[in-house]
């Protein structure tokens, strides 16, 4: 049964899935996004949120490093409330080849990307806790990126122009008719209903599971998933992004983000890009060669360890892994494979994202209209800024610390509900989320919409259980909240206990391969509270 149709179906609801909508919405291409999932929970939620300068590229893969310089610098312009212009340090310590800083210094500067050598004393006051072993640091214009943020404002800025997507829609056929997509037949990962969308062109766009969506029509795209490990601190060890100067290897990249720092990270072929798996052998590498920055790096408690897939393109006969590419490629199918109204972009990055965007749709146009209209996705702003008058404004209402915290996540659409109903409903003020400073009205808001069936997906809008806690404060506050928001928004009663161990579990899953010292005793006060005092398991040992 057809139930939907669109000019362009796009597949992934990743950045550059994302970034596609945006980019044919404003061009006036009617489009539809579907996500097999909540939006961004895969590679472009799992990575270390740098933006990149390009200079880890700037020895290697000179066109990456100048997409990287370039983009950095839109990004921080039409995304602003996404981005945190920390810069970055890149550092050698005693061991470290010498020979690899003139060539790096040479790469950098034919790639356009600003390096401005810092003395050891200015270094040390920059980042204090920085190894004693320090031989030499650089200073270049790398920032940190939220990646939920950023894929969401996309989403919004599409929706301004007519762009439409479905979360938890998932594709499980293709629709070909005498060597041609007339349309999908997708799965609703809620309901379980399945039924048909038409189209005339679609777009897959599904990061490391482009493969297994070019399967579905018979089509191999030569998408080899990596996986990465990283590890979260639960505390801002650097208020600069420090890399590594050496060839880029595993553990060599340090992001701040909030009051926490990510670690990573590793770099492993894996046949199935589901493979979020991680081990203490893949922490302990971490470590070992973070400790050559930060010599009391094991000081420091370890929150969660987590892992993504990168979409690296390989083709046939070429190297994967670090050797790998990091640019992306746009596959007509027609012209390789005979399959007319099918396209598939993979490889990249997400600092590159929208420049991705940008190439595909021009190659999209022209195939579809004969014509390449101007692309104006780096000229606006994402969404436009919460005035400083309405923060100030809003400000008696909020918590210490949490307008510019909540601007920067709801924008300019949302934030005047939210200050609405905190001065309207008192009780709304209540504070979900310590860590975060999510109010129970922000929560209320982001659970209302049509994405939202789960404590994780209010989560990856708000921050929710991300903080140092990682839930074990907010998570059955959240769910008895949630669980009355759905209860009257859907025809079914939501379990809650169940939606709330969902959550747990996934913030279990990256303690599990640390579960030592005091991150050891921060989960058995963990099992302690949900399994003994609120019996959520029966109350007994499992």
């Amino acid at each position: 049964m057809v139930k939907d149709k669109a000019t362009v179906v796009v597949v992934g609801g990743g950045a550059t899935g994302v970034g596609i909508l945006r980019d044919l919405s404003m061009r006036g291409i009617e489009a539809l996004l579907i996500e097999k999932q909540d939006m961004v929970n895969g590679a472009s939620s799992r990575y270390h949120g740098l933006l990149h300068s390009g200079a880890r590229y700037a020895v290697k893969d000179q066109e990456a490093a100048k997409e990287c310089i370039e983009e950095n610098t839109i990004l921080r312009r039409i995304g602003k409330s996404c981005v945190e212009a920390t810069m970055g340090m890149f550092v050698q310590v005693e061991g470290d080849d010498p020979d690899f800083v003139q060539p790096w210094l040479d790469g950098c500067k034919a790639s356009g990307i600003k390096t401005r050598e810092l003395s050891k004393e200015e270094a040390f006051r920059t980042v204090p806790n920085l190894s004693r072993k320090l031989v030499c640091a650089y200073e270049v214009p790398d920032g940190a990126i939220d990646g939920f943020r950023m894929s969401w404002q996309n989403l919004e800025s599409a929706a301004r122009y007519g762009g439409r997507y479905k979360t938890y829609t998932e594709i499980i056929g293709i629709d070909v008719q005498n060597g041609t997509v007339r349309g999908i037949t997708v799965r609703d990962n809620v309901t379980g209903e399945e039924y048909g969308i038409e189209c005339d062109m679609l777009v897959n766009a599904a990061g490391p599971w482009s493969g297994k969506v070019a399967q579905l029509a018979g089509l191999d795209c030569n998408v080899s998933p990596s996986k990465g490990t990283l590890i979260a601190f639960n505390q801002r060890i650097t208020s600069h992004i420090v890399n590594r100067l050496r060839t880029p290897s595993n553990g060599d990249i340090f992001v701040p983000h909030g009051s926490i720092t990510i670690l990573g990270t590793s770099s492993i072929t894996i046949p199935d890009p589901e493979d979020t798996s991680t081990s203490w052998d893949e922490v302990e590498e971490l470590m070992k060669t973070g400790e050559g920055v930060f010599e009391h790096l094991r000081d420091y408690r370890i929150l969660r360890v987590f892992a993504g897939s990168r979409p690296l393109y390989v083709p046939k006969g070429a190297e994967g892994g670090r050797n790998a590419s990091r640019g992306f490629v746009t596959i007509d199918h027609e012209k390789e494979d005979g399959l007319k109204g099918m396209m598939t972009i993979c490889g990249g990055k997400f600092t590159t994202y929208r420049l991705m965007a940008e190439k595909f749709c021009d190659v999209l146009e022209q195939k579809m209209f004969n014509k390449v209209s101007e692309c104006r996705t780096a000229k606006e702003d994402l969404v436009p800024a919460v005035s400083e008058a309405d923060r100030k404004a809003a400000r008696q209402y909020f918590p210490a610390y949490g307008v510019n915290l909540a601007a920067t996540r709801l924008g300019v659409d949302k934030f005047p509900e939210v200050v609405q109903t905190l001065k309207d409903k008192p009780e709304t003020r209540e504070v979900i989320c310590e860590c975060e400073n999510v109010t129970m009205a922000e929560i209320q808001r982001i659970a209302a919409e049509p994405s939202s069936h789960s404590v994780a997906d209010v989560r990856r809008r708000t921050r929710l259980g991300m903080g140092t806690c990682q839930g074990n404060y907010c998570a059955i506050r959240a769910a008895a909240l949630t669980h009355k928001l759905f209860k009257e928004t859907s025809d079914e009663l939501p379990d809650s206990l169940s939606d709330m161990k969902n959550f747990l579990q996934a913030r279990w899953k990256g303690i599990t391969p640390v579960m030592m010292g005091k991150t050891l005793r921060e989960a058995e006060m963990t099992r302690g509270m949900y399994e003994l005092l609120f019996n959520v398991n029966g109350g007994r040992r499992k």
